[in-house]
């Protein structure tokens, strides 16, 4: 009896919301489906998803930035389907790698000159992993700075590294000797460094929750200090790295020089788990300073073919398809476009960014009816208001965006680097009609508002 994924996957196509249900994490399911985001999607193809009644989504969320490249792209899955075919000798262990010696000098060719090194590894969060030990042990210390706010991953020692509350209620004791400064602070930061005990500051160029873009002298200064201090200066770039700034990496835009970049989601054009750590020669050679210290760490699937292969292909169509500019283009002429609309709209404060990486954020009006209104749903939850903007933006304009973070009221575009003019124009146009329509209090909008405000002070009680 032959095996087949397609026959699988057609059979069971209507049952995807109940075997969750039963078998898996059920509250999303009841997330998707409170917030009316329970779609069949059938079919995906570079920044669109398809449902089963055909209706075309544009994707603004690419997977958490997974699909940089968009989904499917045909040059990777080329490159998978024929790395599956060569019946290449695969996780030898007592061998290395040729597709991760071709595809870590790659990488390293688009990194500041000061990083020779790579180390592999599955996902964004077993790079800060690998950080954490590496700095320890390269600088005999063990105090790890990171900022308030931050997200660094959900595994014990990156949770522990990650500013949001939320993710860490309840998970404690989490790792000792970590502590956290304000973003964009550089006289806490100062403060913090001046006790010569901290091995190294991990730090997001442009913070992922809230999509906070620091001063310009920031990173600049954390690296003078850094190195005042002896410190090592790890930059996580793992949701901002690969174009999504509209730099092949973020530090760029500020021209400094980590003494580490972390990187994942986009290194594999989303198809199979990947992540890595570029680094001095120093380090490397300090952690692996013995032939007895070869195997100190790393991980079972760490450098497999398939992660590479993928790698390798991505890495080719960024550049050959130039979405580092395109993703500069696109994603800056929407943040303009959404500030041009700042003036009209008293629920809009500013949109923010750089790149494809784009923070739409509200606050509250001066008008006396609009104010009520946001008011109502501050006190039921805050940050409510945003779910007033992604709903209808969903379930009318078929545009999938995310909140930027736990009460606040930003929303949050990520989405693929090969947006066209046409993605553009759709997604401003789906904006202002939305926004628009909030400011009218009598209009449907605001009944859903109200519908929201009642469910979240249900789950209060």
């Amino acid at each position: 009896m032959s095996f087949s994924i397609a026959e699988l996957f057609n059979q069971h196509f209507s049952e995807k919301f109940e075997l969750h249900e039963q078998h898996l994490n059920n509250q999303m399911v009841r997330v998707l489906r409170t917030i009316g985001y329970d779609r069949n999607y059938k079919r995906a193809l570079g920044q669109y998803l398809y449902d089963e009644n055909g209706n075309e989504y544009l994707d603004l969320l690419s997977g958490f930035g997974v699909f940089a490249m968009g989904r499917n792209h045909p040059t990777i899955v080329s490159a998978l389907q024929e790395t599956l075919t060569m019946e290449l000798p695969n996780l030898v262990q007592m061998d290395v790698s040729l597709l991760s010696g071709l595809l870590a000098k790659e990488i390293l060719a688009t990194c500041p000159d000061n990083l020779e090194k790579m180390f592999f590894c599955n996902s964004g969060t077993e790079a800060v992993e690998a950080a954490i030990k590496f700095a320890r042990y390269t600088t005999k210390r063990s105090r790890i700075l990171h900022c308030e706010h931050s997200y660094h991953g959900l595994t014990m020692g990156s949770l522990s590294l990650t500013g949001e509350h939320i993710f860490r209620e309840g998970f404690g004791p989490l790792l000792p000797d970590t502590g956290s400064v304000p973003f964009n602070d550089l006289e806490a930061l100062e403060n913090a460094l001046s006790g010569k005990d901290v091995a190294a500051f991990i730090v997001e160029p442009i913070q992922g929750k809230g999509v906070n873009v620091p001063d310009d002298n920031y990173l600049p200064e954390v690296e003078r200090l850094c190195k005042k201090y002896g410190t090592l200066f790890v930059a996580d770039e793992i949701q901002t790295g690969i174009g999504r700034t509209g730099k092949f990496w973020a530090i760029e835009h500020w021209g400094v020089k980590p003494d580490m970049i972390l990187m994942a989601k986009a290194l594999s054009g989303g198809f199979v788990p990947v992540g890595g750590v570029a680094m001095t020669s120093k380090i490397m050679d300090t952690v692996f300073n013995r032939m007895d210290r070869a195997v100190v760490h790393g991980s079972t699937f760490s450098k497999n073919n398939m992660a590479m292969a993928a790698g390798l292909a991505s890495l080719h169509v960024v550049h050959s398809e130039k979405l580092v500019e395109n993703s500069a283009k696109i994603g800056n002429e929407i943040i303009a476009a959404v500030n041009a609309m700042v003036p009209k709209y008293e629920f809009l404060k500013e949109a923010r960014g750089k790149g494809s990486m784009i923070a739409i954020e509200f606050h509250a009006p001066k008008s006396l009816g609009l104010k009520a209104a946001w008011a109502m749903l501050e006190a039921a939850n805050k940050g409510l208001f945003c779910q007033m903007i992604l709903i209808p933006l969903f379930k009318e304009h078929r545009v999938l965006a995310q909140v930027a973070g736990h009460g606040m009221n930003v929303v949050k575009f990520l989405p693929p680097l090969i947006l066209t003019e046409k993605d553009r124009d759709w997604i401003v146009g789906s904006v202002e009609k939305t926004i628009a329509d909030t400011h009218n209090v009598t209009g449907s909008i605001w009944t859903l508002g109200k519908n929201l405000a009642g469910h979240a002070l249900k789950n209060k009680k």
